[in-house]
């Protein structure tokens, strides 16, 4: 078969020449490689404290107070059962675990009504309740402490398991609701417009075509005010006059002596009590990036 040569160049000019990546796209990727050297480094930053308290709280008193060797020579385990005996875990982890599962239902019951009444129901003075919303979120929530006590005083809900959680589920609220409120706002309105051509009401709306389209911001919802639950400790200490009602990181101060530090009991006590939360994290995190991008921060 004939080929045809370059005249100039004396070579096969039907065979196809291998494309030369550009300086530009070579360039492109140091940057990207700077980023996930970036990312790397931020999340052996947050790893590190973690394994310091796992290989702490498997550690005896002189090995952990050397600080010499992160490696426990004999593992203590014997510091978890310490820590749940003395700790009062038994007690304290079943109130956090009532307090938050209560507190985030009635959390999402209500941010959900009122998202969806303030993506899609036009009344008169919508935007300053949105307005009031941004404000309140504004204020500390150690702030209205001493309003809060006073009012649940009042309502006779003082130092009361269910005047406890009327308390987080007004915590939760605000963000929660501004959550819900943009992932309903980004829901086509078709759906709504159809229902409403077969007969729905607006609740039978909200409840059969809305709110399962709003799983993932629900999930993400869920997530976020369960870890902010499960770690809230300052309004217990106000609220509460009988230590048996304290959620669980109350079991931790049990081990903060100047007197007797018992370090490694404490690191497996914060252990025992960041656990179910942790658990409970790692089986959702993937929801919270789906629910927030999917218009939940709009």
């Amino acid at each position: 078969m004939n080929t045809l040569l370059d005249p100039a160049r004396g070579s096969d000019t039907s065979s196809v020449s291998k494309p030369v990546p550009s300086p530009r796209r070579r360039g492109s990727r140091l940057p990207r490689m700077g980023l996930y050297a970036l990312l790397i480094a931020g999340a052996l930053e947050a790893l590190v404290p973690v394994l310091w308290v796992l290989s702490g709280s498997l550690q005896n008193t002189e090995q952990l107070y050397k600080g010499t060797d992160p490696i426990p020579h004999s593992f203590e385990w014997g510091n978890f059962a310490t820590a749940w005996n003395e700790g009062g875990f038994s007690e304290y982890l079943p109130n956090s675990l009532l307090y938050t599962t209560a507190a985030v239902v009635g959390i999402l019951i209500i941010a959900s009504l009122a998202g969806y009444a303030l993506a899609r129901i036009e009344f008169p003075g919508r935007g300053a309740v949105v307005a009031a919303i941004l404000v309140i979120m504004i204020i500390p929530l150690p702030a209205s402490f001493i309003a809060q006590y006073k009012l649940l005083i009042t309502l006779g809900l003082a130092n009361t398991r269910i005047g406890y959680i009327l308390v987080l589920i007004a915590g939760g609220l605000p963000i929660s609701i501004l959550i819900m409120r943009g992932f309903f706002a980004s829901q086509p309105k078709e759906l709504e417009e159809a229902a409403a051509i077969d007969g729905a009401s607006l609740l039978g709306t909200f409840w059969r075509i809305i709110l399962p389209l709003a799983r993932p911001g629900l999930i993400a919802v869920a997530v976020i005010q369960a870890m902010q639950v499960w770690n809230e400790y300052l309004m217990g200490l106000v609220l509460f006059n009988d230590s048996s009602l304290m959620p669980v990181q109350r079991g931790l101060t049990n081990f903060v002596s100047a007197e007797s530090p018992q370090q490694q009991i404490l690191l497996a006590a914060s252990l025992i009590a960041v656990l179910p939360i942790v658990v409970f994290y790692a089986i959702a995190q993937r929801h919270i990036i789906s629910g927030l991008s999917a218009g939940a921060l709009k």
